[in-house]
């Protein structure tokens, strides 16, 4: 019994690996443009540049949190790739108050994401949803038996 339970956690972050690639790979050329739009007025004009925060993969647990810490003196776009977590905790940290901060999707499945964001940064997903403080519950990415949520950190 305990094997058959063993398969189908595996099986199940396997599944949710593959949804994570799928929604990455279908995107356009460039995926910061749908965050772009969502915001609205930005400094970044028609083809900005960016950086790209690695994709983090947590199980039970075990893994690493995804952290940007570090501030710049203007504004900086950031493409944070997907987030994937089984049967655990996770947390995101996108720290740098002039962050303008494009997630590509999370998946949690039977664990809780936070995403911890300074006070005065942006955030947007590419399927073209704003984050706010708390409107993460559930609708943003892939949750299944879990919790997605924004915190808002540094607004002193």
């Amino acid at each position: 019994m305990a094997h058959t339970h063993r398969q189908w956690l595996i099986g199940l972050l396997l599944g949710a690996c593959a949804m994570a690639s799928a929604v990455a790979a279908d995107e356009m050329d460039s995926p910061v443009y749908s965050c772009l739009k969502a915001w609205g007025k930005h400094p970044f004009g028609k083809n900005p540049e960016y950086k790209t925060l690695s994709t983090s993969v947590k199980v039970f647990g075990i893994g690493h949190d995804t952290v940007d810490a570090e501030p710049t003196n203007s504004p900086a776009l950031v493409l944070v790739n997907p987030s994937v977590n089984v049967a655990g905790g996770s947390e995101i940290q996108v720290l740098n108050p002039y962050g303008w901060y494009c997630f590509r999707t999370t998946v949690s499945v039977m664990g809780g994401l936070t995403i911890k964001a300074h006070c005065k940064s942006h955030l947007a997903t590419t399927s073209g949803d704003v984050l706010e403080v708390g409107n993460g519950e559930g609708d943003k990415g892939v949750t299944v038996m879990g919790s997605t949520q924004v915190e808002r950190v540094g607004c002193d």
